[in-house]
């Protein structure tokens, strides 16, 4: 195509620059420019962001997209897959548009492309920075190649409540280990240079406190205070910002009673001014338009809250659209906020390199050869094997000997679509494997493996279609006899029993939230089955989220929690439950014993009477459980065992422009290779503000032969001991601290230092 003048504008300034030395007074003069030649029409237009229809994830989608875009009124699309598609709308854009501005094309990329990863919050349970940076970047280079230049993800919002169906996308209850995912997430979409051809706009979500709704339920009223949100739930979204991220999404919830779209505190005071975001804010799928149920009055009325709040571009909705040009003239919104707006859409369509070259991320040769490579899929399968948590195995039943006959038995055994887990919008599920088809593989001719589905999800036949939407049904006729007594007659004729169970992949992820955590009752009634034949079992359980497994770790000696480990999750599995790799997942989040314990989370507040292990009177507890977890944050089993020494301190005090050490020699004294997870907690003995328990400070992933030992070393500063106090001060406080060190938040040693 032959440039326009506003394209090779576009290249003399741009150059070669990436979007991480952007040239600024370039790119504003590149900007003003361009907007000194747009209608009122097309700079509001900028702010629209309909989807395709082709791939729908809400409840709503928007007409006449050709049109629109002819006639300068939307700025993006979202959730059109493939080159030849993006290029085609792309070519209307640049050539049929009277400024020929490009759109920028997003997805929910959310954990790989059609190379899937496992599900965040089971990369989250790695604890490994490097391979998650890694899967950002194998899904940016994916996705790049087919046309996406920007995508949903990370969202980091911090998860405590796992009765929310959404706590599978996020990064668990933490914010330290949750801010260094986040941090991690966009430098691996964004790389170092956003205007290369395989680097994506991350798109941080969901700004903000998403993860805390009342009663579990999706969309639902999230309220705490400042000093809540600024220790506990905030720090993902700034480490995110401060990586560099190029876009944030406004969440569903209210945020001080005013719905987050349309909260300026929010959007403006806290993510410009106090962190200095300078990228644009997308709501989320309709979000202006929800307002109205919020009680914030019409379309109009909402969309222009949103505007003046800090919103920049409303997905879905039309409300920017269709009716700020009306607030305009009645002088409910300014032109400043019109223009704010739309330069902040153009700045990242210039910071990736769009008017440079609009077709930049439409190669279709890249699309032939970068898509789901075996390089890909063997990184994928290597970083599923570092999410499993091995939560029992006092037996000794794992790992497997590839010996001898295995019965295969449960509703996730010989299920294809549900392996790659939830928002996996662009997996390509009839390429991946079983696990029955990964099992066979990996024993060859060794073991026999024999197969029963054994039950359905559970006996409610609706609850099962509702939690098997988007193609992943998997419902059997047969009575729930009929299938148990299939599964029970292989059972006979097996060495060993591996079970398949736990919810099926759309059980979790958004509007997937569950009252009741437990196992379903049709597995439960399979299991108690399969005990009864005195067999060994192995239990697999795969989730979204934690859930409670007080009955399993009751009944049954050995446990791994698979969650869902996307694409190539089955040959993962078979990995570990064979042995030919150790599992060293560790938990992202409080596993409870009951429902009735939720919100349960390892870095609370004490309370003025706090309880001893067991029940006694007026402390606080529960008559029918104690106060712990069933398993606690960062605990995780291994095939090998791990000791710790006897943790040291460099000094007993430091002054507030100083530093400490502190060191743990652990030995691996197993009899095989294993990686373990070293974790350091510090607890605030006294503070203006009640302090937390243990707060999760640092950690090291480490990797140790049999016999061999490390000296792990931690460095404190007085940067990790700081908090927002009452007046949202960021410092740290003189007093004595505790340093804990261990496997896990309750498994620890202690030491006791000053800051003077």
């Amino acid at each position: 195509m032959k440039l326009t003048k506003l394209f090779v504008s576009a290249f003399l300034v741009f150059g070669a620059l990436g979007a991480n030395a952007v040239d600024k007074a370039k790119m504003n003069q590149f900007v003003d420019n361009l907007m000194s030649q747009m209608t009122l029409q097309e700079k509001i237009g900028q702010l629209n962001l309909p989807v395709t229809g082709e791939i729908i994830t809400g409840t709503a989608k928007s007409s006449d997209i050709a049109g629109k875009i002819k006639a300068g009124q939307v700025g993006g699309l979202f959730n059109l897959k493939g080159v030849d598609k993006i290029k085609e709308v792309q070519r209307i854009a640049v050539e049929q548009s009277r400024l020929h501005i490009p759109l920028i094309f997003g997805m929910d990329v959310i954990h790989g492309y059609e190379t899937v990863f496992p599900i965040p919050f089971a990369l989250s349970m790695s604890w490994d920075m490097d391979a998650i940076r890694n899967s950002a970047r194998i899904a940016a280079v994916e996705a790049t190649a087919d046309g996406i230049a920007w995508t949903f993800s990370p969202m980091v919002d911090i998860c405590r409540e796992p009765r929310w169906g959404r706590m599978s996308e996020g990064s668990g209850e933490d914010p330290y280990l949750g801010s260094c995912i986040a941090q991690a997430m966009v430098q691996g979409y964004q790389g170092t240079d956003l205007a290369a051809a395989n680097t994506m706009m991350a798109c941080v979500k969901h700004f903000a406190l998403y993860g805390a709704p009342e009663a579990g339920r999706d969309y639902n009223t999230v309220d705490m205070s400042h000093v809540r949100m600024f220790n506990e739930y905030f720090p993902p979204y700034k480490a995110a910002a401060d990586a560099g991220a190029g876009s944030f999404m406004t969440s569903f919830n209210v945020v001080d009673y005013i719905p987050a779209t349309g909260n300026r505190w929010l959007m403006t005071e806290v993510l410009r001014d106090m962190w200095g975001f300078d990228g644009f804010v997308v709501t989320d799928y309709t979000a202006i338009s929800e307002m109205i149920n919020h009680g914030m009055g019409d379309l109009q009325q909402v969309s222009a809250l949103a505007l003046n709040a800090g919103t920049d571009m409303d997905m879905v909705a039309d409300g920017f659209v269709g009716t700020l040009e009306k607030s305009l003239a009645e002088g409910k919104v300014t032109m400043e906020a019109i223009d704010t707006a739309c330069r902040r859409i153009l700045e990242a369509k210039y910071k990736l390199g769009l008017f440079d070259d609009p077709y930049r991320y439409l190669d279709e040769r890249r699309a032939k050869k970068e898509l789901y490579t075996a390089e890909n899929r063997a990184q994928a399968r290597r970083l599923a094997t570092e999410t499993f948590v091995l939560l029992e195995n006092s037996e000794g039943v794992l790992p497997l000997k590839k010996q001898g006959t295995i019965a295969l038995v449960g509703p996730l055994a010989n299920t294809r679509a549900n392996m790659p887990g939830t928002w996996s919008v662009a997996a390509t599920a009839d390429r991946y494997s079983t696990l029955l088809e990964a099992m066979q593989r990996a024993v060859g001719k060794d073991a026999t493996v024999l197969y029963a589905k054994g039950c359905n999800v559970c006996y409610d036949e609706e609850l099962e279609k509702n939690s098997t939407l988007f193609g992943r049904e998997m419902r059997d006729p047969r009575t729930p006899e009929q299938l148990r007594a299939e599964a029970l007659r292989i059972a006979a004729h097996a060495d060993v029993i591996v079970a398949a169970m736990g919810e099926p992949s759309e059980m979790s992820g958004e509007s997937s939230s569950r009252s009741n955590i437990a196992i379903l009752d049709a597995q439960r009634d399979l299991l108690e089955a399969l005990k009864a034949t005195g067999k060994p079992v192995v239990l697999l359980n795969f989730s979204g989220r934690t859930t409670d497994m007080t009955w399993e770790k009751q009944n049954f000696s050995t446990i791994l929690n698979v969650w869902f480990g996307g694409s190539e999750a089955a040959d993962a599995i078979c990995d570990v439950v064979f042995g030919d790799v150790a599992p060293s997942g560790h938990l992202s989040a409080s596993m409870p014993k009951n429902v009735g314990q939720v919100p349960i989370y390892y870095n609370h507040l004490n309370t003025g009477r706090p309880c001893p292990k067991w029940f006694t009177k007026f402390t606080s507890n529960y008559l029918d459980v104690d106060n712990e977890p069933l398993y606690p944050f960062g605990y995780g089993l291994s095939y090998t065992t791990f000791s710790y020494g006897q943790p040291t301190l460099s000094a007993t005090s430091m002054t507030r422009d100083g530093s400490l050490r502190a060191c743990v020699t652990v030995t691996n004294t197993g009899s095989r290779e294993g990686a373990e997870v070293v974790q350091l907690y510090i607890r605030d003995l006294v503070g203006s503000v009640a302090r937390p328990v243990k707060e999760l400070k640092d950690f090291s992933r480490i990797t140790l032969k049999p016999g061999e030992s490390k000296v792990v070393e931690f460095v404190i500063t007085p940067e990790k001991l700081k908090f927002y106090n009452s007046q949202l001060k960021f410092d740290c406080e003189p007093g004595e601290f505790d340093v804990m060190i261990g496997p896990n938040s309750r498994d620890v040693q202690t030491l006791r230092f000053t800051l003077r």
